[in-house]
């Protein structure tokens, strides 16, 4: 019995150590967990003079890539709307610029006439001093005789009465008593409606400028008509002036057809009830005959939607008589109802005011004085004739 109990311990014993070691075996075989590390501090930003960190990436400065600072945009800035002033007396002021201008042809005839005996060589004198001033030679012609015939009956002539009846027959020449009042009075609810015609080089888009200014400064309400399709500085040009006195400036795709742009800009000038629409065309050459069958056409389109109550010749006088001969050969193709004769102020040529009205049978109404926006002034006689004679 005893010696069962015994066994029975020692069993025991070796089954308790045996359970022991295998604990043992397992508990060494397994791994203890990563140590945790702390989180990272955000980096400290270096001050003035400091070092780096070690291991810190330093970039050079003279490869860093630095963004310009940004341009700003520029807006462009619209010119001042100018109010500019009336028409009346523009000639009055602008009279000096026609004395110095005209001078030769006025003192020329004054001291000639003046002359104690006037015999056929001073008459000779006398009508080339006209002609070549291009009074023309029909005009020329009446003058002479008519000076003669008043000559012989004063006999002895002072210099004011010589300076009296040259002026009567200047003024009867030019036409005293011509209208010259420009058509551009509203029809109801329709605007006047002002064609300018005229070949390259006389002015004809700055004269169209100048008219707006002068219509406006007068109170009335334009808007320009850039028909000149054929040269886009045209259209530019008068987009300049329109901005200048704030009228509105209809213009077309260039190359395109003028008589589209004209129409456009009468229906645009119905639309906004304004007073008048002036257009203006391509400077056509005289001997270009598709070119001056299409300015008829731009007419007759306007007059589908309007009635074209002015249509504006631009001469230069500078031009003489072939300026003449471009005046005829637009009055062939439309109804010219004015002439605006520029650079009156550069040419002793002054004449030509009387010998265009006489070829046209239509009126000079508008004169070209200088260079200035405001140098465009409605034809006036006496003005003329005094500046030419002087004081």
């Amino acid at each position: 019995m005893e010696s069962y109990l015994g066994l029975i311990l020692i069993i025991a014993a070796v089954v308790v150590l045996t359970a022991g070691g295998m604990f043992l075996l397992f508990r060494q075989g397994r791994k203890a967990p990563p140590p945790v590390r702390p989180p990272e501090a955000p980096p400290i930003p270096e001050e003035e003079g400091q070092a780096p960190p070690r291991g810190a990436v330093i970039e050079d400065e003279a490869t860093t890539t630095v963004p310009p600072p940004a341009r700003p945009v520029e807006v462009p800035v619209a010119p001042p709307v100018e109010l500019p002033p009336p028409s009346a007396g523009r000639m009055v002021r602008l009279r000096a610029r026609l004395a110095r201008s005209q001078s030769t042809l006025g003192k020329g005839l004054l001291e000639l006439l003046s002359r104690d005996r006037l015999d056929d060589d001073v008459w000779d004198e006398i009508e080339e001093t006209l002609i070549t001033a291009d009074v023309g030679v029909a005009p020329t012609q009446a003058m002479v005789e008519e000076l003669r015939t008043r000559v012989k009956v004063l006999g002895s002539r002072t210099p004011d009465e010589v300076r009296g009846l040259l002026k009567e027959q200047l003024l009867t020449q030019i036409g005293a008593d011509t209208d010259r009042a420009l058509q551009v009075a509203k029809h109801g609810e329709r605007p006047a409606v002002v064609l300018v015609v005229g070949v390259n080089g006389t002015g004809k888009t700055t004269t169209t400028g100048k008219l707006a200014r002068s219509l406006i400064g007068d109170g009335n309400r334009v808007v320009l008509g850039a028909a000149d399709t054929f040269r886009a500085a045209a259209a530019d040009q008068l987009q300049t002036w329109g901005d200048r006195v704030g009228a509105e400036v209809v213009r077309g795709p260039e190359g395109g057809d003028p008589a589209s742009v004209a129409f456009d800009a009468v229906a645009r000038g119905m639309d906004e009830k304004v007073d008048v629409v002036i257009v203006d065309t391509a400077g056509r050459l005289h001997t270009k005959t598709g070119l001056m069958d299409e300015l008829g056409k731009v007419k007759r389109v306007i007059e589908k939607k309007a009635t074209v109550d002015e249509v504006l010749l631009v001469l230069d006088a500078t031009t003489g008589q072939n300026g003449m001969r471009q005046a005829q050969v637009f009055a062939e193709v439309v109804n010219i109802t004015g002439i605006a004769l520029t650079k009156l102020d550069g040419t002793a040529k002054g004449g030509i005011v009387i010998s265009v009205q006489r070829e046209l049978g239509v009126p000079v109404k508008l004169v070209g004085l200088g260079e200035g926006p405001d140098d465009l002034a409605p034809f006036d006689p006496e003005v003329f004739v005094d500046a030419l004679l002087g004081d």
